[in-house]
Order: C-alpha cells, then sequence, then structure tokens
C-alpha cells in the first residue's frame, strides 16, 4: 500500500485533507508556496475551521505530518492531492495558473507509479486536458494514474464535514478510481465513484451553480414582494411547509465564499469550450454580482434618498456566519458603495477583528443606522434593541434577530 501522501496548496481545502490523511496511517507532507503559512502550521497556529493547534503539533511530533515551503524532493509512488485556489482573473475569467503551477511542481518530484488526485474546482475536462498532459509532459515518470475527487468543504459547518460529506470520485482509468477509492475510505464515510473525471467535474460545478441559481430567483422575487409590500422570508417559509419539491433560499445582499461566485462561472466557461452558452446561469451571476449596489439603493430610500454624512454600521463582513473567511464578501462590496455614497461605515465582527487597516468596533447606538449582514453568533444586538436604534436585517436566513427582515 501506497502510504506517502503530498498535499499541494494548505487552505481550507488540504489541510484537512492533510490532516486526516495522516490521522489514518498516511505520512503527510503539506506544501504551499507561502512560507508564512507553512510556518505558522509548523507552531501550530492555524485559522482554518476544525483543525486544532494540539492536533497540528501532535500529528508532527509523530512525524506523520510535516510542512514545508520548497517542493518536496523526489518521491516514488506517492499520492500526490492538488488542492490550490481556483479564482477569476480580472476579467472574470477562470484563472488556471494555480492548477499549472502545482502540476509543474509535482512534476519536479513525482515518482513511478504514484496517483494524482485533483480537488480543485476547475472546468470540465481540466484532469484529462490539462492536468495529466501537463505532468506527463515535464516529467519522466511513468505508469501515472490520475483521479478527481471534487472537495465539499464548508468553513464552519458543524454537521457536515470532510468524514461524512459523500466524496464523488472519477478516475481516468478503472486503476486510477479504485486506488482514490483506497485512500478516501480511510477517512470518508460514503464514496460515490462515477463513469469519468469529467461527471465528478461536472457535478461539483453543478452543486454550486444550482444555488447560484436560486439565490438569484429568490433575489429577483423580492423586488417583487417589496412592490406588494409583503415579506419575503415569509412567503418562504409558507412554501417550505410543501414536504417536497421545495428548499428554501433567502435574499441577501450577494454571494460570498470560493465556490456560488465563481463555479459557475467555470461552468459557463466549459459551456463555451464545446461551443454552448448558459445563458440562465450567467444571468444568475449578474443579478447576484449586482446586488450590493441594488441594495444600497434600497437603504438609500429608507434614510430619504441621502447617504452622505450618515453613520452606517456594519454587522458582521465575512461572508458567512462564525467564520472569518472574506473571500469574495458581498458585504466589502456593500461597505464599499456605502461609502461612494457618502456614508460614514463603521463596522462589528468580532471573529475578523481586523480588515485593511480598521479594527472592528462594538456596536454603538451612536449610528443613524444598523445593518445586520453576517449575523455571528458572538454578536449581541442587544444595544441596538434597548436604544432602538433603526436597524435593517439583511442577513440572508430566517432568524429573528428583533427586526423584520429587509429584503
Amino acid at each position: 500500500m501506497v502510504d506517502e501522501v503530498i498535499v499541494v496548496g494548505l487552505g481550507y481545502v488540504g489541510l484537512p485533507v492533510a490532516v486526516e490523511a495522516s490521522k489514518n496511517g498516511y505520512r503527510v507532507t503539506g506544501f504551499d508556496i507561502d512560507n508564512r503559512k507553512v510556518q505558522n502550521l509548523k507552531k501550530g497556529i492555524c485559522k482554518v475551521p476544525g483543525i486544532t493547534s494540539e492536533e497540528l503539533i501532535k500529528l508532527q511530533e509523530n512525524s506523520s505530518l510535516s510542512f514545508v515551503s520548497e517542493p518536496p524532493k523526489n518521491r516514488t509512488s506517492c499520492i500526490f492531492i492538488i488542492a490550490v485556489p481556483t479564482p477569476l482573473d480580472v476579467s472574470q475569467n477562470p484563472d488556471l495558473s494555480f492548477i499549472e503551477n502545482a502540476c509543474l511542481t509535482i512534476s519536479q518530484c513525482i515518482g513511478d507509479n504514484s496517483l494524482v488526485i485533483n480537488e480543485s474546482t476547475s472546468f470540465i475536462g481540466t484532469l484529462r486536458q490539462l492536468i495529466r498532459p501537463l505532468i506527463e509532459k515535464k516529467s519522466s515518470a511513468v505508469n501515472l494514474y490520475f483521479a478527481v475527487a471534487p472537495e465539499r468543504i464548508d468553513p464552519g459547518n458543524i454537521i457536515w464535514n470532510i468524514n461524512n460529506t459523500p466524496r464523488v470520485i472519477g478516475g481516468l482509468s478503472i486503476e486510477a478510481c479504485e486506488l482514490a477509492r483506497s485512500f478516501y475510505s480511510k477517512f470518508c464515510h460514503n464514496l460515490i465513484s462515477v463513469s469519468s473525471p469529467e461527471v465528478a467535474e461536472a457535478s461539483k460545478l453543478l452543486e454550486n451553480s444550482f444555488r447560484q441559481v436560486n439565490i438569484a430567483l429568490i433575489n429577483e422575487f423580492s423586488k417583487l414582494s417589496s412592490a406588494y409590500n409583503f415579506s419575503t422570508s415569509e412567503v418562504v417559509k409558507a412554501a417550505s411547509s410543501k414536504p417536497y419539491g421545495f428548499m428554501p433560499f433567502y435574499p441577501s445582499i450577494g454571494v460570498g465564499g470560493h465556490c456560488i461566485p465563481i463555479d459557475p462561472t467555470y461552468l459557463i466557461y466549459s459551456a463555451n469550450q464545446v461551443g454552448q452558452e448558459a445563458e440562465m446561469i450567467a444571468l444568475a451571476n449578474e443579478i447576484n454580482n449586482s446586488r450590493p449596489e441594488k441594495v444600497v439603493e434600497l437603504i438609500k430610500e429608507v434614510l430619504n434618498g441621502e447617504l452622505k454624512g450618515k453613520v452606517i454600521q456594519v454587522a458582521g463582513i465575512s461572508y458567512k456566519p462564525n467564520i472569518s473567511d472574506l473571500r469574495e464578501s458581498p458585504a466589502i462590496r456593500l461597505i464599499k458603495e456605502l461609502e461612494k455614497n457618502g456614508a460614514n461605515v463603521l463596522w462589528c465582527d468580532p471573529i475578523l477583528k481586523s480588515f485593511e487597516g480598521k479594527n472592528s468596533q462594538p456596536l454603538s447606538s451612536q449610528v443613524d443606522l444598523g445593518l445586520i449582514v453576517t449575523p455571528h453568533d458572538l454578536i449581541d444586538f442587544t444595544i441596538w434593541r434597548e436604544s432602538n436604534t433603526q436597524v435593517l436585517d439583511l442577513s440572508a436566513n430566517s432568524v429573528n434577530y428583533g427586526w423584520p427582515k429587509f429584503l
């Protein structure tokens, strides 16, 4: 059995895989080009939810886990996991440079009979058209196996984690699929093999495009409910009473994180590669990406059409409650749009604490308007309630914090 694993990329995806593999009999080397991150991990310093300092130190002391910022030396018969970012470039097109660099790193040290697994989300055909050709071209290793097992990490989720979330696996050969299954079976409880890596890649893109489209639908619906003067949340609650065929989504100021704002664009790219269009997904992207600006216009109406000089405090600026992750957070765009309209914006985020040289401030009653955006459990809204502060609840959930949902 191959017992050595090299994880390329130590973020929200790669680090949990590295930890779980090292806890289940593998000798794992975690590689990341960010030397500061590597040095912190060596000390047990980590911001990834669910990973403790104690287990990082213990696994390193047991020699089952190590961290490096230089490419590992040549390895024979290893498992390589690609877990790097797949963002969009300045033109909102897929940026594949991280995957390409990961492949070049792997090609420098991969040995015969090794398995390469891509967990990074990318376009349909990434494994077959990009990863395998690049590694095989740059490496002299023979008898290589390639598989894909898209990540399904939901940072901060206390119910679904890397162990109990079903893992979809597709390989370029039956042998590659079986080798990947053997690896994940050590720490994943539910493995789902599909007929090709393209099916696995497409499933990840579809999952989050489904969410993007439905969020866009409810954001559009919220304009209708506003025109008719009834609550979108009440309608969603009523519709949710149907025991089949409906899934609740709530209006929001936009979408954040790495998946929902990014993956649909990779699906659009995949469609364009074969001469097709994904018009509904493109429209959903447009609707959700424009939400911060549209919500600011609604806020302006509440303040009699004028934001200049108004003191506004935002509660929570990360992209989801109870984590510090700012990736694609629409709260940041909301703040910038408010400031562009002349508002003086403060923010309270006891989990994030600081951002771009500014610090979180406790909720204040001395503001013209409070905005509930990302309601962390640590934020206590008592001061706003007791001081009768004017508050708009913009949070995308069904929880009542003391004010009716605004969207």
